[in-house]
């Protein structure tokens, strides 16, 4: 399963960034928006950084 996650993680990622967009066009308040993309680029980062070899590997 180590393989997967962060692929799974980067998908996260994606979904979570055209939900962000999808929810700045409709007007939702910028508070929830802006939590959205803070998920996304939190995903985004750790399905970067478990690709990274080290120690465990």
């Amino acid at each position: 399963m180590g393989g997967v996650l962060p692929i799974l993680l980067l998908i996260l990622a994606g979904v979570l960034v055209g939900g962000a967009l999808s929810l700045h066009r409709q007007g939702v308040p910028r508070g929830v928006v802006l939590t959205t993309a803070a998920l996304a680029m939190l995903a985004a980062v750790a399905g970067g950084l478990w690709l990274l070899p080290g120690e465990g590997s």
